[in-house]
Protein backbone atom coordinates (compact mmCIF):
# COMPACT_ATOMS: atom_id res chain seq x y z
CA UNK A 1 0.00 0.00 0.00
CA UNK A 2 2.28 2.74 -0.87
CA UNK A 3 -0.54 5.17 -0.93
CA UNK A 4 -0.71 4.94 2.47
CA UNK A 5 0.42 7.75 4.61
CA UNK A 6 1.37 6.89 8.31
CA UNK A 7 1.49 10.40 10.07
CA UNK A 8 4.05 9.20 12.43
CA UNK A 9 5.28 6.41 11.06
CA UNK A 10 4.83 2.84 12.55
CA UNK A 11 4.42 2.37 16.60
CA UNK A 12 5.00 -0.52 18.16
CA UNK A 13 2.02 -0.58 21.02
CA UNK A 14 1.03 -3.28 23.49
CA UNK A 15 -1.87 -5.26 22.71
CA UNK A 16 -4.43 -7.00 24.89
CA UNK A 17 -7.94 -7.46 25.40
CA UNK A 18 -10.18 -6.31 28.00
CA UNK A 19 -13.55 -7.66 28.84
CA UNK A 20 -16.95 -5.80 27.67
CA UNK A 21 -17.19 -2.65 29.67
CA UNK A 22 -20.58 -0.70 29.41
CA UNK A 23 -18.50 2.44 29.67
CA UNK A 24 -17.63 2.08 25.92
CA UNK A 25 -21.19 2.92 25.15
CA UNK A 26 -21.13 6.22 27.10
CA UNK A 27 -17.74 7.34 25.70
CA UNK A 28 -18.95 6.43 22.17
CA UNK A 29 -21.49 8.97 23.06
CA UNK A 30 -19.37 11.77 24.00
CA UNK A 31 -17.28 11.67 20.96
CA UNK A 32 -20.06 11.21 18.67
CA UNK A 33 -21.61 14.61 20.29
CA UNK A 34 -17.90 15.89 19.90
CA UNK A 35 -17.67 15.08 16.17
CA UNK A 36 -21.28 16.18 14.85
CA UNK A 37 -20.18 19.15 16.98
CA UNK A 38 -17.35 19.47 14.84
CA UNK A 39 -18.82 18.81 11.70
CA UNK A 40 -22.56 19.66 11.68
CA UNK A 41 -24.22 18.46 8.41
CA UNK A 42 -21.00 17.40 6.85
CA UNK A 43 -20.78 14.62 8.71
CA UNK A 44 -23.76 12.12 6.78
CA UNK A 45 -23.36 9.50 9.71
CA UNK A 46 -21.59 8.78 12.91
CA UNK A 47 -21.83 5.08 13.91
CA UNK A 48 -19.90 3.17 16.75
CA UNK A 49 -18.08 0.27 15.10
CA UNK A 50 -15.42 -2.66 16.06
CA UNK A 51 -15.46 -4.70 19.23
CA UNK A 52 -16.35 -1.88 21.81
CA UNK A 53 -20.05 -1.69 19.45
CA UNK A 54 -20.50 -5.27 20.15
CA UNK A 55 -22.24 -6.33 23.36
CA UNK A 56 -20.31 -9.56 24.98
CA UNK A 57 -17.30 -9.51 22.98
CA UNK A 58 -14.06 -8.50 24.51
CA UNK A 59 -11.83 -5.64 23.01
CA UNK A 60 -8.78 -3.48 22.44
CA UNK A 61 -10.21 -0.58 24.67
CA UNK A 62 -10.25 1.81 21.50
CA UNK A 63 -13.43 3.06 20.60
CA UNK A 64 -13.63 3.26 16.63
CA UNK A 65 -15.89 5.49 15.18
CA UNK A 66 -17.10 5.73 11.43
CA UNK A 67 -18.06 8.40 9.93
CA UNK A 68 -19.26 9.69 6.77
CA UNK A 69 -18.14 12.49 4.69
CA UNK A 70 -19.73 13.56 0.84
CA UNK A 71 -16.38 14.17 -0.44
CA UNK A 72 -13.14 12.60 1.28
CA UNK A 73 -10.65 14.79 -1.36
CA UNK A 74 -12.45 17.89 0.30
CA UNK A 75 -10.55 17.79 3.59
CA UNK A 76 -11.10 21.43 4.27
CA UNK A 77 -14.67 20.22 4.86
CA UNK A 78 -13.76 17.76 8.17
CA UNK A 79 -9.76 17.19 8.77
CA UNK A 80 -9.32 20.72 10.15
CA UNK A 81 -12.86 20.81 12.50
CA UNK A 82 -11.85 17.16 13.68
CA UNK A 83 -7.84 18.41 14.49
CA UNK A 84 -9.85 22.01 16.11
CA UNK A 85 -11.75 19.24 18.48
CA UNK A 86 -8.59 17.94 19.72
CA UNK A 87 -8.48 14.36 17.28
CA UNK A 88 -4.79 14.24 15.09
CA UNK A 89 -4.60 12.97 12.23
CA UNK A 90 -2.84 9.58 11.68
CA UNK A 91 -3.74 7.49 8.25
CA UNK A 92 -4.35 9.35 5.08
CA UNK A 93 -4.94 7.02 1.92
CA UNK A 94 -7.55 6.79 -0.97
CA UNK A 95 -10.67 7.08 0.30
CA UNK A 96 -9.76 6.78 4.08
CA UNK A 97 -8.77 9.02 6.51
CA UNK A 98 -8.04 8.10 10.26
CA UNK A 99 -8.36 10.40 13.55
CA UNK A 100 -7.50 9.59 16.64
CA UNK A 101 -7.35 10.78 20.26
CA UNK A 102 -3.63 12.48 21.48
CA UNK A 103 -4.57 9.73 24.21
CA UNK A 104 -4.75 6.49 21.39
CA UNK A 105 -8.07 5.36 22.68
CA UNK A 106 -10.07 6.49 20.61
CA UNK A 107 -9.66 6.17 16.34
CA UNK A 108 -12.09 7.80 13.97
CA UNK A 109 -12.56 6.19 10.45
CA UNK A 110 -13.75 9.16 8.09
CA UNK A 111 -15.12 7.44 4.13
CA UNK A 112 -17.61 8.51 2.02
CA UNK A 113 -21.13 7.22 2.77
CA UNK A 114 -21.18 4.91 -1.04
CA UNK A 115 -17.87 3.32 0.01
CA UNK A 116 -18.10 -0.04 0.47
CA UNK A 117 -15.49 0.02 3.44
CA UNK A 118 -18.40 2.08 5.55
CA UNK A 119 -20.85 -0.94 4.87
CA UNK A 120 -18.60 -3.22 5.67
CA UNK A 121 -18.06 -2.15 8.85
CA UNK A 122 -21.89 -1.61 9.48
CA UNK A 123 -22.06 -5.42 8.39
CA UNK A 124 -19.63 -7.08 10.64
CA UNK A 125 -20.83 -4.71 13.63
CA UNK A 126 -24.27 -5.88 13.17
CA UNK A 127 -23.67 -9.57 12.23
CA UNK A 128 -21.42 -9.81 15.48
CA UNK A 129 -24.07 -8.29 17.76
CA UNK A 130 -26.74 -11.53 16.71
CA UNK A 131 -24.34 -14.32 15.90
CA UNK A 132 -22.99 -15.64 19.02
CA UNK A 133 -20.76 -18.19 16.98
CA UNK A 134 -19.40 -15.83 14.98
CA UNK A 135 -18.88 -13.28 18.04
CA UNK A 136 -17.11 -16.49 19.81
CA UNK A 137 -14.87 -16.85 17.10
CA UNK A 138 -14.03 -13.40 16.41
CA UNK A 139 -12.74 -13.07 19.95
CA UNK A 140 -10.86 -16.13 20.24
CA UNK A 141 -9.21 -15.17 16.97
CA UNK A 142 -8.11 -11.86 18.65
CA UNK A 143 -7.48 -13.57 21.87
CA UNK A 144 -4.78 -15.65 19.59
CA UNK A 145 -3.23 -12.80 18.35
CA UNK A 146 -2.66 -10.47 21.15
CA UNK A 147 -0.55 -13.12 22.95
CA UNK A 148 1.61 -12.86 19.75
CA UNK A 149 3.97 -10.08 19.03
CA UNK A 150 3.82 -7.63 16.30
CA UNK A 151 5.57 -4.75 14.89
CA UNK A 152 2.46 -2.43 15.45
CA UNK A 153 -1.03 -2.98 15.38
CA UNK A 154 -1.78 -2.65 11.65
CA UNK A 155 -0.08 -5.99 11.45
CA UNK A 156 -2.08 -7.19 14.25
CA UNK A 157 -5.40 -5.92 12.30
CA UNK A 158 -3.88 -7.43 9.15
CA UNK A 159 -3.52 -10.76 10.59
CA UNK A 160 -7.65 -10.52 11.41
CA UNK A 161 -8.41 -10.05 7.64
CA UNK A 162 -9.29 -13.75 6.50
CA UNK A 163 -11.32 -14.27 9.63
CA UNK A 164 -13.24 -11.12 9.27
CA UNK A 165 -13.84 -11.77 5.27
CA UNK A 166 -14.73 -15.32 6.45
CA UNK A 167 -17.86 -13.72 9.19
CA UNK A 168 -18.71 -10.74 6.40
CA UNK A 169 -19.26 -13.16 3.72
CA UNK A 170 -21.71 -15.00 6.29
CA UNK A 171 -23.45 -11.97 7.18
CA UNK A 172 -23.79 -11.04 3.24
CA UNK A 173 -25.57 -14.62 2.72
CA UNK A 174 -28.25 -14.03 5.87
CA UNK A 175 -29.22 -10.50 4.65
CA UNK A 176 -32.84 -10.64 3.62
CA UNK A 177 -32.85 -9.84 -0.60
CA UNK A 178 -32.73 -6.84 -1.24
CA UNK A 179 -36.22 -5.76 -3.61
Amino acid sequence: MTDVELVGGVEKRELFLVEPDPAWTEAYAAHEARIRGALGDVARSVEHIGSTSVPGLAAKPIIDVLVTVPDITAEEDYLAPLLAAGYVLRVREPGHRLVRTPERDVHVHVLEPEDPAADDYLLLRDHLRVDVDDRRLYETTKRDLVARDWSDMNAYSDAKTSVIEDIKARARSARPPTT
